[in-house]
């Protein structure tokens, strides 16, 4: 059995512990308002370019080789994971998606390529010789489009080049602080640019096939650079979850060594009066 003075090391060391895990709940609580206002502003710019897209497509009969499916030869996934950890089931569900949607479609790394945002998701895939072919580490948890835009253009480039037909990105779709859902969308091609609005019209100097060769791909990065920041608030959320499970365990660990504790003190307690009796029974 513990000593009384181990216990109360231990309880020290629970209290400081719960004092971490609660400042750090805070830090993501208020990271995660930033991320989720971050989120929300880059909407209006993407749904302006796809309002823009969607009345080339819809008023004219000029098509881009990024909004024509073809047939499937080789694939690519991009894929966003944490630098860190402390945040849960975070990233282990996100690459097991990743993993699982893999396995089912190909028989052979020949047929697929990866871009990987994330320590995590670098450290994972490379260690199991996945074909990864462009990685990004070290995003701030406030990222900004230049930050993305190196991965978000060459997977962009490739698939217009014909490196791969088609484009996945699996991230955590952001439901709430408690709730990241693994996700996959397709990216590219771009099958459906229609907007629920009625399709405005526009007059485009030079042309409507320049407009939307040029604004194709900056669409395209757009979307992941919103995804990205989605992806981010769900990595807040969940270390706010985290960080909060953590302090309600570090309570109870405190409670029941507390209890430990007055156990020992009271035994401890009834020893010594037991030796007393006895001592005074003896004389």
């Amino acid at each position: 059995m513990e000593s009384m003075r181990e216990i109360k090391r231990r309880i020290g060391s629970m209290q400081n512990t719960h004092k971490i895990t609660k400042a750090m709940e805070l830090v993501y609580a208020a990271k995660l308002r930033r991320a989720q206002e971050q989120a929300v502003s880059s909407r209006p710019y993407a749904e302006k370019m796809r309002d823009v897209i969607a009345s080339i497509t819809t008023n004219t009969d000029y098509s881009h080789p990024m909004l024509e499916k073809r047939s499937v030869k080789r694939t690519g996934y991009l894929v966003i994971t944490s630098d860190r950890g402390l945040a849960g089931g975070y990233n282990a569900n996100i690459l097991r998606h990743v993993v699982q949607q893999i396995e089912e479609r190909h028989a052979s790394s020949d047929e697929y390529v990866l871009f990987v945002i994330g320590r995590k998701g670098v450290d994972f895939f490379k260690r199991r010789n996945y074909p990864v072919i462009e990685t990004l580490i070290g995003l701030s948890d406030s990222p900004g489009f230049s930050d993305v835009k190196s991965i978000a253009n060459r997977a962009v480039n490739m698939f217009a080049d014909e490196s791969f037909d088609e484009l996945y990105i699996h991230y955590n779709a952001f439901q709430n602080a408690v709730t990241q859902i693994p996700t996959e969308k397709l990216l590219l091609p771009l099958a459906d640019v229609s907007s629920e609005r009625t399709a405005a019209n526009y007059d485009y100097e030079p042309s409507e096939a320049e407009v939307l060769a040029a604004l194709l791909p900056k669409y395209a990065e757009t979307v992941i650079y919103s995804v990205l920041l989605e992806a981010k608030a769900s990595e807040h959320g969940a270390r706010m979850t985290a960080m909060g499970n953590a302090s309600e365990n570090a309570d109870e660990m405190i409670s029941t060594l507390t209890l430990q504790f007055n156990r020992a003190r009271q035994a401890a307690i009834t020893q010594e009066i037991a030796e007393i009796t006895a001592g005074a029974n003896a004389l």
